[in-house]
């Protein structure tokens, strides 16, 4: 492929290796996903969910609507960070293999594309 400038070929290489870096960063997200579930521990959703074929995004989207509501099986803390230097440890909801199979059976976000993707993760 020719380009016009040494601009616009920095720039479509820029892409390139940013499209790489997701593509990367999503296949390990999948595969930490699935090695943590088949150990058979309690997890947190947006793992489960991402070990069950989400995307990453869509499952830290809808990781907290899906577990409202939802009794855990066990909890764990972990360290956030906040602005600055500022880390604060948080309580983690984890669930049973069980518990997340039985509420992704019952849950549909209102979007469309959300809830089609859903439906098509329980069936």
């Amino acid at each position: 492929m020719k380009f016009a400038t040494r601009r616009e070929h920095r720039a479509n290489r820029r892409a390139l290796r940013a499209t790489l870096r997701r593509r990367t960063a999503g296949t390990r997200a999948i595969r930490r996903a699935v090695r943590a579930v088949a150990t058979g521990s309690p997890q947190p959703v947006r793992t489960r969910l991402v070990a069950a074929g989400l995307d990453d995004a869509t499952a830290k989207r809808f990781a907290g609507a899906f577990s409202r509501g939802l009794v855990a099986d066990d909890t764990r803390e972990t360290v956030i960070k906040l602005k600055g230097r500022v880390r604060k440890t948080v309580a983690v909801k984890l669930y049973a293999a069980t518990t997340f199979a039985a509420r992704l059976a019952a849950y549909r976000p209102k979007d469309k594309t959300a809830a089609a993707q859903f439906a098509a993760l329980a069936a």
